[in-house]
């Protein structure tokens, strides 16, 4: 394998790393397929909606972004928020000029420089929301895999389990690291032999053992075109009425917000799965997914965000640079125009099988091992995020996780305002209390009770000489100290303490 350097250590599109990224860009593409397909059915839009968000998300949103390895695309987060979009303005081609604004609030925020907010969620919380993705995929695929349908009173299915079975272990043992000294191993991703694997099994179920074969709602189900006509006829242009409708400007603040929310936080997360450990201009990312929304939308696309799925998929398959994710897009236009037919053969339970090892490797048993070794103050938040989301939705599940791991960071800064020096040798026992360079209201309890907790007779010394800021509340606590300590004995000095309305840079 080739040795990234600097140039391709940036997020430039680079044609150098061919061989890894255009076998990356078809793995994403084999597991955006269902999952553009499956957004789209549970967002109450038409299939191909899900198809032209992926294209675009694929194409024009990886050109324009920074991130080297993300992969934009629907998302499931955006699910509810696209069904009551649909049925509160009444028709989809309204709900696309609510798509096409928020495109255009999303490019403002970009220039406003809102992508800072990305840089200010912890990682515990980061991580916490890539485990619980692996979760979800396993518990929504794993139903796929053994072929439940519930339409047909159906709990499982012979079939689909045995195309399952096969084609996790041929994605399984395609990872294996012996194997990656053969250039074939290297080229050719596992999920495509899967592939190739599931459909000859049911072709040889359908021929030989019928009991077996399965039926068509287990395989993929692509609109077919016959023609350029009948093609391009699948793409919907927004209602330009709905222009005059105020819903419309609520729902596209809402698709905004939440959009570039989830962005933020998978490209984020994308940036950790990184080997090389690139960082994405987080504003440029803003722009980039308010350009491909815009375009989305203009086309009848459903909105689209940043997909951690996608981009794990990606990273796992061994990409590079952003030809991967353009390769991916470029897939997805060519397969919906020409081999629709062709891809309507993919058996469902082998797609799953394909995402059942990527949330496998999201949710690793060695990362809840590591992130308990980290300690409380990580694992807590981590643990929190990945249960709230299961019973709730990401971006509260997320909200949840930062609320507990603010109060980690508060506990910490609760504790560390101060150091305390005892000598037991003086007769008095004296004490010194070295304050820390930034004391805020936080501290204002702990110091509070320190202070209090201090026995009559002693020599108290305060020292402020390490200190940048001390909050005013601070600063009064320790001369009403000074004031009640002469009622108790104690002799207290103050080493460059601000006056109490000076309670700044000193």
């Amino acid at each position: 394998m080739n040795k990234l350097n600097l140039d391709q250590l940036t997020q430039g599109l680079s044609f150098k790393y061919l061989k890894e990224d255009l076998p990356a860009g078809l793995v994403v593409f084999l597991v955006a397929l269902p999952l553009c397909l499956g957004i789209a059915l549970a967002s109450g839009a038409p299939l191909f909606s899900g198809i032209i968000a992926g294209i675009v998300g694929g194409i024009v949103v990886a050109f324009a972004s920074g991130s080297a390895l993300s992969v934009s695309g629907p998302a499931a987060g955006l699910t509810v928020i696209v069904l009551n979009g649909i049925t509160t303005l009444g028709s989809y081609d309204q709900f696309l000029v609510a798509v096409v604004i928020a495109g255009v609030l999303q490019i403002i925020l970009g220039y406003l420089k809102a992508g800072v907010i990305g840089y200010y969620f912890p990682s515990s919380v980061i991580k916490g929301m890539l485990a619980a993705i692996g979760i979800i995929l396993i518990l929504k695929q794993a139903p796929i895999a053994i072929g439940y349908n519930k339409a047909a009173a159906l709990s499982y299915h012979f079939g689909s389990i045995i195309i399952a079975s096969v084609s996790i272990a041929i994605i399984l043992f395609w990872d294996l690291p012996f194997l990656k000294k053969y250039t074939f191993f290297n080229f050719v991703p596992g999920a495509l032999i899967a592939v190739i694997t599931g459909v000859s099994l049911n072709a040889i179920f359908t021929s030989y053992y019928p009991s077996l074969a399965l039926t068509a709602d287990a395989l993929v189900k692509l609109p077919v075109a016959k023609n350029s006509t009948e093609f391009i006829g699948q793409f919907t242009l927004p209602n330009v009425s709905a222009f005059s409708n105020y819903q419309v400007y609520v729902i596209a603040a809402t698709i905004a917000i939440i959009a570039s929310l989830e962005s933020l936080l998978s490209t984020e997360a994308g940036d950790k799965l990184d080997p090389n450990k690139r960082v994405t201009p987080t504003n440029r990312e803003l722009k980039a997914q308010g350009l491909g929304n815009l375009i989305s939308g203009m086309i009848g696309g459903l909105p689209m965000t940043a997909v951690i799925v996608r981009t794990s998929a990606n990273v796992n398959a061994g990409a590079k640079t952003k030809l991967s994710a353009i390769f991916h897009g470029l897939l997805l236009l060519i397969s919906v125009a020409a081999f629709a037919s062709v891809l309507n053969q993919i058996p469902l339970a082998c797609l799953a099988a394909v995402l059942l090892v990527v949330g496998y490797k999201l949710a690793k048993v060695s990362l809840f091992k590591e992130m308990y070794q980290l300690g409380w103050e990580q694992f807590v938040p981590f643990i929190v995020t990945v249960v709230a989301i299961q019973f709730s939705d990401l971006l509260k599940g997320i909200a949840l996780g930062m609320i507990v791991a603010i109060f980690y960071i508060l506990r910490t800064n609760y504790r560390r305002d101060y150091e305390i020096h005892h000598d037991k040798k003086t007769e008095s026992g004296s004490i010194t209390i070295n304050l820390s360079e930034h004391v805020t209201f936080i501290n204002k309890g702990s110091i509070a009770k320190k202070l209090a907790d201090i026995k009559t007779g002693s020599k108290v010394t305060i020292d402020a000489s390490q200190s940048h800021y001390i909050d005013l509340d601070v600063v009064e606590i320790i001369y009403d100290f000074e004031i009640a300590a002469k009622l108790k004995n104690i002799n207290v000095t103050l080493i460059n303490m601000p006056a109490r309305m000076a309670v700044s840079g000193h």
